[in-house]
């Protein structure tokens, strides 16, 4: 029997063994690259839906963004009391401030942003500036005061509303939106007068500026805004 065993394979019987080798290795490489193949359009189908996921939740996003603020979700009071609807900015560059009388940092804003008002106005520029008494109880004065102030001293032609609370529970509904989508390094809250929020035509929040960022400094952020289709 060993020595039978020893004999060298027929041509056919070798044949037929090559085959089977060769045809287990190809079964291999078959499921393998199946395999690959599944495994690569899995990776394909998660990126779609990450993309998908992803520019869903910016319509989204830009839907809050345009119903809250270019559609006047959020209707703030004029200095008079009466009703604003923001929509009516729809399409404007809106730079919204907070602001006070008697703050350290009154005289430059004030003048920088009448200069900043000057300018772009006709080009699609709107400042609406908010009248806070929350730091340093800095706006002290009645609406027809701050109004008078602001026009007769600074030339301001810009819109002045009623005096609110930027902070706590009882802030503006605007501002708490505002927060909501630009927070800070240090929380949500506005830290002092004339933090700014720059607003581009589709009524997303863009930008937020701390109290000590002059309003000529942002001029180039503006111009890029205004000069978007």
């Amino acid at each position: 029997m060993a020595s039978q065993s020893n004999q060298p394979l027929s041509i056919h019987d070798f044949t037929v063994k090559f085959y089977q080798k060769k045809k287990g290795v190809c079964l291999i490489r078959f499921w393998f690259m199946a395999y690959a193949q599944m495994l690569f359009v899995a990776i394909q189908s998660i990126l779609h839906l990450s993309s998908i996921l992803d520019d869903s939740h910016s319509l989204w996003k830009n839907w809050v963004v345009f119903n809250a603020i270019a559609t006047g979700t959020f209707r703030p009071q004029d200095a008079k009391g009466n009703d604003v609807n923001l929509s009516t900015y729809k399409g404007k560059v809106l730079l919204i401030v907070n602001v006070a009388s008697q703050c350290g940092l009154t005289n430059s804003n004030y003048t920088e942003l009448t200069q900043l008002y000057e300018k772009y106005k006709n080009q699609g520029l709107e400042i609406l500036a908010f009248p806070c008494n929350q730091f340093g109880s800095q706006e002290p004065g009645t609406n027809e005061e701050i109004q008078e102030f602001v026009c007769t001293r600074f030339k301001a032609e810009y819109p002045v509303f009623d005096k609110v609370e930027v902070n706590g529970d009882n802030a503006a509904p605007i501002y708490k939106y505002m927060k909501s989508v630009k927070g800070s390094l240090f929380g949500d809250n506005i830290k002092w007068n004339f933090s700014k929020f720059l607003v581009n035509k589709e009524g997303e929040v863009v930008d937020r500026y701390a109290p000590t960022t002059s309003p000529l400094s942002i001029e180039k952020d503006i111009k890029k805004l205004l000069e978007k289709a």
